[in-house]
């Protein structure tokens, strides 16, 4: 990455220009170039609240307002609070604040670059009219420059300075077209009028205004960030750091700035080597976590989603003991520690019974702020849901809670939902002990199924023993090779060689039955045939299962190690350009075999029959409690009576 010299945007200067700052909200002129405007007359306010004025009184020191805005001016102020409550709403001060606070740190950035070029000086010469004619040309292209850093700026802080505020609402708004060069307070009030305009079109409630700002200031980036890249004596901008330390904001040329942060984390990390056994889903999860860095912040998106090869959501299931809280401190451990080198913000966040709350909706609102929490496509998100049998509820059934039922219908929301975007920086893992009490439809959403089994060979116990001792003792380890049956290569390799056939009874009969008929499953009409005899003996079996199968081969044709070196140099991979990153990945994709589609076929359904036998014993032998009451009951109530 390109090293900069950050020099400090002190406060005071940011703060002198906010009177020119609040003056330009409350109301300016402007008569669009470029852009062509659209409807937006105010809509009617509550009987005896007049429209021409002004609503908006900040409770915020500093922050002057004037009772009455020019006629025929653009008024961001009342837009931003236009609406029937004749009191501003939370999030219609944060917004004001917001743009506010963007306009003066674009108009202080914007006088930190003419000090750095001549501007200063040829701008005192045009005021007093001494400006020589051989430098008229220079001070032109330099009234551009100074136009485009501003604009860049402004779009840059708003994106920043409001991102807390970030919905799930979409708006799409279109380029950024009234984008002006002639000079700085001409550009902002072409930007302000936009985005005036904007907020009339787009805006109808707090989360859309929200929304609306966020998107036209990325429009306004892109557009004048295009504009920026051939434009004389911008380099001055471009090349220069500024930081604003009350904000934590920096701006760095024609960078976006990330307002996201990092969550604390206090588990105790495990190393790979530390995880005996389970070799499936600890080879999957070292993979997950280095496909997760790929994830481009420029582009908002992975290059593995691209390709289809992303695991967006997993479930683990086995018995308590096997490893599955080990594998989650193992994976958090990992991106934790590739963000750190890379500079990446990343975010872990555990979804407990602790957040099922007795209070109507209050469970869902908490399922909500989790999900939105890892999918902010700012960081690297890991999301877990322990015990997700407790947490969420089977539709249906009488014992699940009414905040159980509600965080069952968000994850089923977000995980497949019509709304779900898949950008490839964050993934879900579910994990459970007992899967077969969670929802069908909601564990068919965990598009990769991790089987956490534990140590299962006598190397396996020699290993996990050998670890838990530790080094204070003198017992020698006898006749073995330490941890050679956990090399991963090796052991994977064996693992899925076990799925060419399936393991459970009920699948095993289908598998038996279709290769007797049928032959060798070598073409994809027989693969076919296979996937619709076990429809037939498990309709729970749908498309959806299908589409988890083919995910799970597309993440076996990827197959590959990212080499640890490109984690340790982000230099080598991460901070390549998207298009680089994604041809580095291609060249490094192997063809799917027909042996890879049987044994994920296998895996998948395999889960799917356990899953389906434990649930029908589980009911068979509650029913068999059930009647047994009955009986004892019937038994003690003849008795007595008689």
């Amino acid at each position: 990455m390109t090293t900069r010299d950050t020099m400090e945007l002190r406060e005071e200067d940011i703060t002198a220009h906010y009177p020119a700052a609040t003056e330009m909200l409350t109301g300016l002129d402007h008569t669009p170039r470029i852009a062509t405007p659209r409807a937006v007359a105010p809509r009617e306010r509550s009987p005896g609240v007049g429209l021409g004025a002004r609503r908006f009184r900040s409770t915020t020191p500093g922050l002057v307002t004037r009772p009455t805005a020019r006629p025929d001016a653009v008024r961001l102020l009342d837009r931003i609070c236009q609406d029937d409550d004749p009191l501003i709403s939370p999030v219609q001060a944060t917004v004001a604040q917001g743009v506010r606070r963007a306009l003066a740190i674009a108009l202080a950035v914007g006088q930190e670059y003419a000090r750095q070029t001549p501007l200063v000086e040829l701008k005192q010469a045009n005021l007093e009219g001494r400006l020589p004619s051989p430098r008229k040309p220079e001070f032109t292209e330099l009234l551009a420059a100074e136009a485009l850093a501003v604009l860049y700026t402004f779009g840059n802080a708003t994106a920043f300075l409001l991102a807390a505020q970030t919905t799930e609402r979409v708006v799409e708004i279109g380029p950024a077209e009234e984008v002006l060069t002639d000079n700085a307070p001409l550009a902002l009030h072409g930007a302000i009028w936009e985005l005036d305009q904007a907020i009339a079109a787009h805006a109808q409630e707090d989360a859309s205004l929200v929304a609306t700002v966020l998107a036209y200031a990325e429009q306004l980036m892109a557009s004048v960030a295009l504009r920026g890249q051939d434009a004389p004596r911008i380099a001055a901008f471009a090349s220069a750091s500024w930081r604003v330390e009350a904000d934590g904001l920096t701006i760095a040329g024609f960078k976006p700035a990330r307002a996201a942060k990092s969550t604390a984390l206090t588990m105790t990390f495990k190393k790979p080597n530390e995880v005996v056994g389970n070799h499936i889903a600890k080879h999957q999860s070292l993979r997950l976590a280095k496909m997760l860095m790929a994830y481009d912040f420029d582009r908002k998106l992975n290059p593995f989603a691209e390709m289809g090869g992303f695991v967006f959501t997993f479930i683990g299931d086995g018995a308590p003991g096997t490893g599955k809280t080990t594998l989650i401190q193992m994976m958090a451990g990992l991106l934790n520690d590739y963000c750190k080198v890379a500079g990446y913000p990343f975010r872990y966040q555990n979804f407990s019974i602790d957040q099922i709350d007795s209070y109507q909706g209050k469970s869902g609102q908490n399922a909500k702020a989790f999900i939105s929490t890892i999918l902010d496509p700012a960081v690297i998100g890991f999301g877990t849901i322990d015990d997700i049998d407790q947490i969420a509820g089977k539709r249906g059934d009488k014992q699940s809670s009414a905040g159980q039922q509600e965080v069952t219908a968000v994850f089923m929301e977000a995980f497949a939902g019509a709304n779900t975007v898949v950008r490839g920086n964050c993934t879900f893992g579910m994990f459970s002990n007992f899967p077969e009490n969670v929802d069908d439809a909601l564990r068919q959403r965990a598009a990769a199924r991790f089987l956490v089994d534990g140590p299962q060979t006598r190397e396996d116990y020699i290993d996990i023993l050998a670890l838990l001792m530790g080094k204070n003792h003198d017992i020698p380890l006898g006749a073995h090779d330490l941890f050679a049956a956990q090399e991963m290569k090796r052991a994977v390799a064996a693992s899925f060689d076990r799925h060419a056939r399936p393991h459970e009874d009920g699948l095993l009969r289908v598998w038996d039955g279709v290769t007797r008929d049928i032959g060798p499953l070598d073409t994809i009409a027989k693969l076919g045939t296979y996937l619709k005899a076990i429809q037939t003996a498990d309709p729970r079996f749908t498309g959806r299962a299908i589409k988890n199968i083919t995910d799970a081969v597309k993440v076996r044709a990827m197959d590959f190690d990212l080499p640890d070196e490109w984690m340790e140099a982000p230099d080598l991979f991460l901070f390549k350009p998207y298009d680089v990153k994604l041809a580095m990945i291609r060249d490094m994709t192997q063809k799917i075999t027909v042996d890879m589609v049987v044994q994920e076929i296998n895996r998948y359904a395999d889960s799917e029959f356990r899953y389906a036998d434990k649930s029908d014993e589980v009911a068979i032998a509650n029913m068999v409690r059930d009647f047994a009451r009955q009986e004892e009951a019937k038994r003690r109530y003849l008795e007595g009576k008689g």
